[in-house]
């Protein structure tokens, strides 16, 4: 047989073995698709806890049978109230804006050192030291701990 004016037999050996040489990858089965009204999907999401969707599903199908998976991933966070409060307070804070005017009033040499100014700054340090330790705790660590 001729193709494109050449006979099959005079092409390259490397077409002829080009699709067995690939490693052939494992396939995943195709995912399963299940429709839920608003309920019964709230009612699961409240049953579940921490876990996944998926984990919880199969574990409650398939009991102590279930197949283990891959690790989830590293979710640093043990207090989501911890983390809550300091996202809150960060976010309700003017800090970096009167971090940079304070930088600035010093390198220019206009911060007045006053007792007004020394309990102020004072304030704002315990204020940072009391959200670097809830940050912590919401991390599963000791305030103490770090740098």
């Amino acid at each position: 047989m001729k193709v494109c004016g050449a006979a099959m037999s005079d092409l390259s050996p490397r077409f002829d073995g080009a699709a067995a040489s690939k490693p052939v990858k494992a396939a995943y089965p195709p995912p399963f698709s299940i429709r839920l009204t608003q309920e019964e999907r709230a009612q699961l999401d409240v049953l579940r806890g921490n876990k996944s969707l998926s984990a919880y599903i199969r574990e409650q199908l398939f009991g102590d049978a279930v197949a283990p998976r891959k690790r989830g991933r590293n979710n640093p966070v043990q207090d989501s109230e911890a983390l809550g409060r300091v996202l809150g307070a960060l976010g309700q804070s003017r800090l970096s804006s009167n971090l940079n005017q304070l930088a600035k009033a010093v390198n220019t040499g206009s911060l007045p050192v006053t007792p007004e100014t020394e309990s102020d700054l004072a304030n704002a340090c315990r204020d940072i030291a009391a959200m670097r330790a809830d940050l912590l705790r919401a991390l599963g660590k000791s305030p103490g701990d770090g740098p």
